[in-house]
């Protein structure tokens, strides 16, 4: 209990900041004339965009799915996906990702190490490709991302593209998480099969999941233009591009819900360097955030009253109902795993 309400303080920093940005604007009625006006046309259109990028989403996991020897029908992953939407929003800390594990586990037989690794490795082609745009968007707003912004951006940069590296590093990262999974699960079975999937997975053969999460992305950024077009306002699409990818890498920070705050605070600070006023910047970023993470967390709670989440699973390791598979899950160190 006490842990919950330290997560959920945590996360409650980004709303404190988005209520300093409002005090700070001074003018909150331009920001609401602003929010009044938008165009609902491509408003919508954006919203309707959410089933795009999902299905690309569902379409790499299927594809991990197939890299480990799982065949994950569209359907199961869709019904995974969407729940999980829903209970990262009102969750503190990764909770919809345990959700999807428990998926895995329940629809595939998927033991929990070997789920979890899946999800990470899915987690992990959001991170890189997200850290190849933001490069890109730090050095377009270079002299907007100075002092403090622009150390905690290159920082964001550099702890995302070296930190999951040490996953790859046999030896002292085995020992951490023997350690950890001693004192927190007891299974350091568990911890080592995690530890070998991750590197079975990031092989070769996972280049086929790029074109998924840079389409993904890509769609991500048509939203953000469409939200720009209903606002009137005069932004090109790669400016869109660029200010999503930097807003979207300092919402990864532990201390908002979905970045709301840290995303708005932002824009505030960037938009004036576009010659447009910083109350636009953060009706753009409240615009966003409805449109494509509160418009996906409600469809998860659908999903969720319409089909209740496995919660629990009594299914012994590497199989259960529902599993369905195309071969024998790849190892570390066998032949196929490095082909």
């Amino acid at each position: 209990m006490r842990g919950n309400a330290v997560r959920w303080g945590v996360r409650l920093v980004g709303p404190l900041v988005l209520v300093l940005v409002l005090v700070r604007l001074g003018d909150t009625g331009a920001l609401a004339r602003a929010l009044v006006r938008s165009a609902p046309g491509p408003l919508l259109v954006a919203v309707a965009l959410n089933a795009l990028n999902l299905e690309l989403k569902v379409a790499r996991t299927q594809l991990l799915a197939r890299l480990r020897g799982y065949r994950y029908s569209t359907r199961q992953a869709w019904r995974a996906m969407l729940p999980s939407l829903y209970l990262g929003m009102v969750t503190p800390g990764r909770v919809g990702d345990a959700l999807r594990v428990q998926y895995l586990r329940h629809d595939l037989g998927v033991p929990y190490g070997e789920g979890l690794a899946m999800v990470v490795v899915d987690r992990l082609c959001d991170l890189y490709v997200l850290v190849g745009f933001v490069v890109l968007a730090a050095a377009r707003f270079a002299s907007v991302l100075r002092g403090s912004l622009g150390f905690v951006t290159w920082l964001a940069v550099a702890a995302t593209a070296l930190l999951p590296l040490l996953l790859l590093v046999r030896g002292p990262i085995d020992l951490l998480f023997g350690a950890l999974a001693r004192r927190v699960t007891k299974d350091t079975a568990g911890a080592s099969r995690f530890l070998e999937v991750v590197r079975a997975l990031i092989r070769p053969r996972l280049a086929a999941a790029l074109p998924l999460t840079v389409g993904a992305f890509l769609v991500n950024y048509a939203q953000g233009w469409l939200v720009a077009e209903s606002l009137g306002l005069t932004l090109r699409f790669v400016d869109v591009v660029h200010l999503m990818a930097v807003a979207s890498l300092l919402g990864l920070l532990p201390i908002s819900i979905s970045g709301a705050g840290v995303r708005e605070a932002f824009l505030a600070l960037v938009f004036p360097a576009l010659g447009l006023a910083a109350e636009q910047g953060v009706a753009f970023g409240l615009l966003v955030f409805a449109a494509i993470y509160l418009a996906c967390s409600l469809a998860g709670l659908v999903a969720w009253q319409v089909a209740p989440p496995p919660l629990a699973s009594d299914d012994a390791d590497g199989g259960g109902p529902g599993e369905t598979r195309l071969a024998s899950p790849r190892h570390p160190g066998e032949e196929d795993a490095v082909r």
